[in-house]
């Protein structure tokens, strides 16, 4: 029942440290809910039972139970785990993925933790594999860093997603998946040495506003760096830049022959359109590049007929033609400047999307064919802290069978 493969060495040093975090934090009595000292306590001075625990989420998932696992060895060495599924597999809502026998005077005041180091992984993995099977011929970059609480999370978000795009490619050989980080730590989840990004706004404003300058300051300072991706929406002129920046490295500089590669970043601000566009315009750019006449059909070309019949209230299919023809960076927007730098003679260089790609956000992407190498997004993460809610119940004391009302489900999983 054991489905677990090792994760790799360079894996495993970083899923330790993260133990070392939650360590540091404090004694294991500060950091639980006092209720389970208090039973600790108890059970300690009336005599210790060998008890198992099952553990469960209430909404569906994809195990990425290695960082809860690893905390719960440390603390209690001669634990029996028993796996019921392997990482990267899909979990049903309500069915048990572990089961942990041991020590009840041990246990019980580690579950607190055990369950924080449970569900962000599992989440973060079911988001990044719907992705990435949304979008199987886009690489995908882990921006999700500044959108965390701190290290902990880093860690397990990061590591949830990897699983998630791990799955994802044993699902579909087609997906490109994870392919990076924007952080050094949680960079080799992704099987890369360091971290990966080019410039943030910040970067263009120093220079006044000019993407061309920060490019080249780019180029002259970090000479080592392989990739060079202008980040194109500052002033406002997506296109414009995008075929400006090209031409200076193409053309002037020609770092291609540096065995360089140059892209384009798309992170337009959601209350305007791309340069070139508006409304109607991206609604001609979207069906000229599906082959499909009018708004309507085109959303019902991406969204498939059934789904746009059972939306009669136009919910799902408004939030639709917002990605498809909305403001921002939308399929359009990305079609519009695809096609200019094309237009200019530079099909080889790359365009990066951010701003916002989650599993809704993809799905359409993926459906609509956008032209997108890579997408940049931290929003893997779980939308809701809610669906991170893990549960432990103790269902077994000293062999015998015993739960609380309601929980039976768990006896049964076996």
């Amino acid at each position: 029942m054991d489905k677990a493969a090792p994760p790799s060495a360079k894996t495993g040093e970083i899923l330790d440290r993260l133990v070392d975090i939650a360590l540091a934090a404090g004694p294991i009595p500060a950091q639980t809910d006092k209720y389970f000292t208090h039973t600790s306590r108890i059970v300690a001075a009336h005599g210790d039972a060998e008890v198992t625990f099952a553990v469960f989420m209430r909404r569906r998932v994809v195990a990425a139970l290695e960082p809860a696992i690893r905390l719960v060895r440390r603390f209690v060495p001669n634990v029996k785990i028993r796996r019921f599924y392997g990482e990267g597999d899909i979990v049903p809502s309500e069915k048990k993925m572990l089961e942990v026998t041991g020590s009840m005077a041990k246990l019980i005041e580690i579950e607190t933790l055990m369950l924080q180091k449970t569900g962000i992984p599992c989440v973060s993995a079911n988001n990044a594999y719907e992705m990435c099977r949304a979008m199987p011929g886009a690489g995908f970059m882990d921006m999700h860093a500044r959108h965390a609480s701190g290290a902990e999370m880093n860690i397990l978000a990061a590591y949830g997603a990897a699983v998630g795009s791990i799955a994802a490619k044993k699902a579909d050989p087609a997906v490109k998946g994870f392919v990076g980080s924007s952080q050094d730590l949680t960079a080799p989840f992704f099987d890369a040495a360091n971290g990966m990004g080019t410039m943030p706004h910040a970067l263009i404003g120093y220079t006044g506003g000019d993407v061309l300058k920060a490019t080249k300051l780019f180029a002259e300072t970090i000479p080592e760096a392989t990739t060079l991706i202008a980040l194109v929406d500052y002033t406002g002129e997506e296109v414009t830049d995008s075929v400006r920046c090209a031409r200076w490295f193409y053309e002037e500089a020609q770092l291609q022959n540096k065995g360089k590669t140059f892209g384009i970043r798309l992170d337009t601000h959601g209350g305007r359109f791309a340069e070139g566009l508006d409304y109607e315009k991206s609604v001609d750019t979207v069906g000229h590049w599906l082959g499909v006449h009018g708004e309507y059909n085109i959303v019902e070309h991406v969204l498939g007929g059934r789904a746009f019949q059972l939306d009669p209230n136009n919910i799902l299919v408004d939030k639709v033609r917002r990605i498809l023809f909305g403001k921002g960076v939308s399929v359009a927007s990305i079609i519009h400047v695809r096609r200019a730098l094309d237009r200019a003679g530079f099909k080889t260089a790359m365009i990066v999307g951010s701003s916002g790609f989650d599993p809704q956000k993809c799905q359409v992407m993926g459906a609509a064919r956008a032209p997108l190498d890579l997408v940049g997004t931290g929003s893997f993460l779980p939308a809701t802290l809610t669906e991170t809610y893990a549960t432990a119940d103790i269902i077994a004391y000293d062999g015998v069978r015993r739960v609380k009302v309601g929980r039976e489900f768990l006896f049964d999983q076996e």
